[in-house]
């Protein structure tokens, strides 16, 4: 049995805003696992219940690079990771299984998007079983601010309501397709309306202000556009490469701040010999963009 892999996962920034359940973006910073990785993992990780559900067998390793229940994804590259793990272990080639781990990944997770884009990279649109990659014009720069405290998506979902006015959701589908066609078309003027929210946001912020605080705060510095990330507590932001500075210092001193690339590989298995970057595990990358 092959031991000596690692399947590398990046962390994702789930609904910018307007697109809930359905909006992701993939993180430059990373969840590992592998059999021989830092030694045995707990059996009640996430990884390694996706790695065991898979048919995965003996000791699984993970390290991560970003924290839990904070909105950045977790659970869903944790499951991504565990599931390709079991597929490269049972000698299945990762690429050809990129439908299969993600109906698998979306069905543990209850939705699809941090888990579409954890294993496609870049940015994703997800529905009714289907992902698909987001083609971007331009790049911008993400930067994250990650408070010292945890949030509970359950326990987020928890707090929405059951019913929204018809106007919010025509709004929402509105502002989301408006994200979509911005970001294909390079107009980064355009994310500021287009990550404009009226379903779940304001409804989430209620019990974090201080992430309010960090959105306004990024937003007023120059960011293009600002949101709370996933279910939070934290916050994340398109900034392009002139106004990173700025909008870091902009933010408030209770959190730590991160300035992150676009992860445009999506998942990745990592063998000896290979590029330190690794080659896609599922999905494509993009053609030519260029970086404000």
């Amino acid at each position: 049995m092959e031991r000596d892999w690692i399947v590398r996962v990046p962390a994702s920034s789930a609904n910018l805003g307007s697109g809930f359940d359905a909006l992701a973006v993939a993180l430059g910073t990373h969840l590992e696992a592998g059999p021989a990785l830092d030694g045995p993992t707990d059996e009640g990780h996430p990884a390694v219940r996706a790695f065991r559900g898979a048919g995965g067998e003996g000791p699984l390793g993970v390290r991560s690079a970003f924290p839990g229940g904070r909105g950045l994804g977790f659970s869903g590259a944790a499951r991504v990771a565990g599931l390709l793990a079991a597929v490269v272990q049972q000698g299945r080639d990762p690429g050809a299984e990129g439908e299969a781990v993600l109906a698998e990944a979306a069905a543990l997770e209850g939705h699809a998007d941090n888990a579409a884009a954890s294993l496609l990279g870049g940015v994703v649109a997800a529905a009714g079983g289907r992902a698909c990659r987001v083609p971007l014009a331009r790049v911008p720069t993400v930067v994250v601010w990650i408070p010292d405290r945890e949030t509970s998506t359950r326990g987020s979902r928890r707090n929405l309501p059951e019913v929204v006015p018809f106007a919010d959701a025509v709004h929402n589908v509105g502002a989301a397709a408006l994200l979509v066609a911005a970001l294909a078309a390079g107009d980064l003027d355009a994310l500021r309306t287009a990550t404009d929210d009226r379903l779940h946001q304001e409804a989430r912020l209620v019990g974090v202000p201080e992430t309010r605080g960090a959105i306004d705060a990024a937003l007023a510095a120059g960011a293009a556009a600002a949101w709370l990330s996933g279910s939070g507590p934290s916050a994340a932001a398109f900034v392009v490469a002139d106004r990173v500075d700025a909008v870091v210092a902009a933010l408030p001193t209770t959190g730590r701040v991160r300035v992150l690339t676009i992860d445009e590989v999506g998942a990745t298995v990592v063998r000896p010999g290979d590029d330190p970057g690794g080659g896609p595990a599922a999905g494509a990358r993009g053609g030519g963009r260029a970086t404000p």
